[in-house]
């Protein structure tokens, strides 16, 4: 991307968050909006490509004091336009949960009135990032439990029954599969589709414009990593209502907003019990504009964090052919790919300035695909590193969530603090997001 042209989406953002959008008057509306044409994200003639990261907590920053920190966001957003980042993936609900380490506070409970705090605190994000040119791509629930999620919903309608995920009585696939039944319990989906129908149709409280109308965001996303079950058996006979709220979803989120690009969040075949089929189901939907995938080879056991020299070979030819699938997939489905979450662990430790030798190899290794995957008609559009913990700080000796003490990181409060992070004192990973950022601007 040259310097003007740069520029010049800076300036349109920023007319259109101020509400003076009278000097575009003449350019259609499309051009403001990224879309999709065939395997490409296209803005207005140019091909729209990125380097992005996961910052899930934008809109709590947002939020007024003392949940949020606004004055912290924006010189979070300052430093991540510093090192070339134009896209960012944030949280857009959250489920006030019994489950363990859930987020609180939540944009919504059971009952019909939703958070306006966290709900303006998107509005502020949204409006920041438009003034520096970014665009977001926001998640409308989660598969886990780490912000209430579907279990969640799952509990408001049965009873108050859930289980806990990582629960020794409930052992892995069980939460997943439990999880799973969310798609085919109509009360459940009908509490998230009127949530849907808020946020989408929402209208900024900071900039005036209608979501629907707001260039700076990208994409609406039905979930964070959204999958038929955890185990295959159930995930087979979950796959038809699976399908089925893709599709109805999709199609509701296009029904009120048309303008703005739909996703499903998928991890791609790992989200799939590694099976193709389900994949391109998910994706092929006439509402869903392009496929995602993530990637993580420590918590799939691809790599191993006491020994990442030895294990990472191995490692690196599982990420490769992880990655050669899915944008064969892409190709085959004829949408763009974006690699939207993708993490790899500190050589030791979770405090910000150690070591991280091998997660700025992890990340050269994603951004050679990106950079490989753009050329010609690649359908590789961008990538979004998780995730950003930019000023965030663990105050306790176990990097454990500190409620009311930790400013927010990366690492959501189920997580060690600091374990997939990158902390604005990283430099060396920050030259190597910059140095991405800058090559994939020169394509």
């Amino acid at each position: 991307m040259t310097v003007n042209r740069r520029t010049a989406l800076r300036l349109g953002a920023a007319l259109l968050t101020a509400g003076l959008a009278a000097p575009l008057a003449g350019r259609t509306a499309d051009e403001r909006f990224v879309r999709r044409r065939g395997t490409a994200l296209m803005r207005g003639a140019e091909r729209y490509r990125y380097a992005g990261a996961n910052m899930w907590y934008a809109a709590y920053l947002g939020a007024a004091a003392p949940t949020g920190n606004r004055d912290r966001l924006r010189r979070e957003l300052d430093t991540l336009g510093s090192l070339g980042v134009r896209n960012l993936r944030l949280l857009a609900s959250s489920e006030l949960s019994p489950l363990t380490n859930s987020l609180r506070p939540a944009f919504r409970d059971a009952g019909p009135r939703y958070n306006e705090a966290l709900l303006r605190g998107l509005d502020v994000a949204l409006a920041e990032m438009g003034r520096r040119g970014m665009t977001a791509v926001l998640y409308l629930t989660n598969f886990w439990e780490w912000s209430g999620g579907m279990m969640t919903y799952l509990s408001w309608v049965k009873g108050g029954k859930y289980i806990n995920n990582n629960d020794p009585a409930h052992p892995w696939p069980e939460f997943a599969d439990h999880a799973s039944a969310f798609y085919a319990t109509d009360a459940a989906v009908k509490l998230y589709h009127d949530y849907v129908r808020a946020v989408v149709g929402r209208t900024n409280t900071v900039t005036g414009a209608r979501y629907a109308d707001d260039p700076s965001i990208m994409a609406w996303q039905l979930a964070n990593e959204p999958r038929p079950g955890g185990g295959e058996a159930v995930a087979r006979v979950n796959m038809p209502a699976f399908d089925g709220w893709v599709t109805a979803t999709a199609r509701l989120i296009k029904s009120i907003d048309p303008h703005h690009l739909v996703s499903t969040g998928s991890e791609g075949l790992m989200g799939c019990n590694n099976d193709e089929p389900c994949v391109i189901a998910e994706h092929r939907v006439l509402d869903v504009d392009y496929l995602t995938a993530h990637v993580w080879p420590l918590n799939w056991s691809w790599v191993d964090d006491k020994d990442l020299a030895g294990t990472w070979a191995a490692g690196e030819a599982k990420v490769r052919a992880y990655l050669d699938a899915h944008v064969r997939l892409a190709t085959q489905l004829g949408k763009p790919l974006v690699i939207e979450e993708f993490g790899f662990p500190r050589d030791l430790g979770y405090d910000p300035g150690t070591a991280t030798k091998w997660k700025d190899r992890f990340y050269g290794l994603i951004y050679d695909a990106v950079i490989a995957g753009t050329r010609g008609d690649g359908p590789v559009a961008g990538s979004n590193f998780w995730g950003w913990g930019g000023a965030g700080r663990s105050t306790r000796a176990d990097h454990r969530f500190a409620p009311g003490a930790d400013a927010y990181v990366g690492d959501p409060p189920h997580e060690p603090q600091g374990w997939y992070s990158v902390f604005d004192t990283d430099r060396s990973t920050g030259d190597v997001i910059r140095h991405h950022a800058a090559a994939l601007a020169r394509i």
